[in-house]
């Protein structure tokens, strides 16, 4: 299943994420993914692993051109000339000449000047073939108004936290009038299992799961499906094969008007994640190594 980006750039819908996938255990995720069928890796420069993703590419065997590799710019990194640089860095760990998509991972809200000369060096990236698409991460509906006010090109995926306790309505709808796809990050909610009480997380939910046994499926089927017939990009995470190729495995049924409804209901306005508005170069800064 793909998605059509703003600019026309084809996205394979569902991806393999790697946030706090331990480097060590990168490369064997990748390539695993890749051979179930993925075509779609997700990774970021704060996440320390740029490398074993291009190395599980490379291990896969399967032809660049076929892959949709997406990164993203740390807010240490922000800035026109440092995030040239750090495109530069991200490329040459992933061993690739070209990134499909390229994303700021925070508004810098105490700084946003800095947050708007990263995006035009993504701008530049972009006018100069170096990257096929751009856009953003965890913007809220005041960053991306405060970003389009002074850019020119519309970002093409906000990439946010979106699962069934928490569906940010608001961001959705903000992205969807400008046309910026959303892509869920936690999209089955582990956020609400590793950050909070297991017993009351989305894989333990009775609605969820009953759901999922009307359907013979899982509970994270279930909401990896709701999340595709929202229309969002998913980059559910693993490092176990056998979970690799479940996220994988949700093309063959439809959830109800009904069923996507009640998934919707069980929003608790509850973020798992940091604020949007609170991340400060002073408290979550981090040098990106060189490549």
């Amino acid at each position: 299943m793909n998605i059509t980006l703003n600019n026309g750039v084809v996205m394979p819908a569902v991806g393999l994420g790697v946030f706090q996938t331990p480097p060590e255990a990168t490369v064997d995720a990748v390539a695993t993914a890749l051979e179930t069928g993925y075509r779609h890796i997700d990774t970021a420069a704060a996440y320390f692993n740029e490398t074993e993703v291009g190395e599980g590419i490379r291990r896969s065997g399967i032809d660049r051109s076929e892959i949709f590799i997406e990164t993203k710019v740390w807010i240490s990194d922000y800035g026109y000339e440092q995030t040239l640089h750090a495109f530069e860095k991200g490329s040459r760990k992933l061993g690739v000449d070209q990134l499909d998509l390229f994303i700021l991972h925070q508004p810098l809200p105490g700084d946003f000047d800095k947050t708007v000369d990263a995006y035009r060096a993504l701008e530049k990236l972009l006018e100069d073939g170096r990257v096929r698409a751009i856009g953003v991460s965890n913007f809220m509906p005041n960053h991306l108004t405060a970003l389009r006010e002074r850019t020119s090109v519309v970002p093409a995926v906000n990439q946010i936290e979106v699962h069934p306790y928490f569906t940010q309505p608001d961001v959705r709808k903000a992205g969807e009038h400008l046309g910026i796809l959303t892509q869920a990050w936690s999209p089955i909610g582990g956020i609400t299992s590793y950050r909070g009480d297991a017993a009351k997380s989305t894989f333990s939910n009775p609605v969820i799961l009953g759901i999922a046994g009307q359907h013979h499926k899982s509970a994270a089927q279930v909401m990896l499906r709701w999340q595709l017939q929202l229309g969002h990009s998913v980059i559910p995470k693993s490092v176990r094969p056998e979970r690799i190729a479940e996220n994988f495995d949700v093309f063959d049924f439809e959830l109800t008007p009904e069923q996507m409804g009640a998934l919707e209901l069980l929003d608790t306005g509850v973020r798992g994640g940091p604020d949007p508005d609170s991340i400060t170069l002073e408290a979550f800064g981090r040098e990106i190594p060189e490549a």
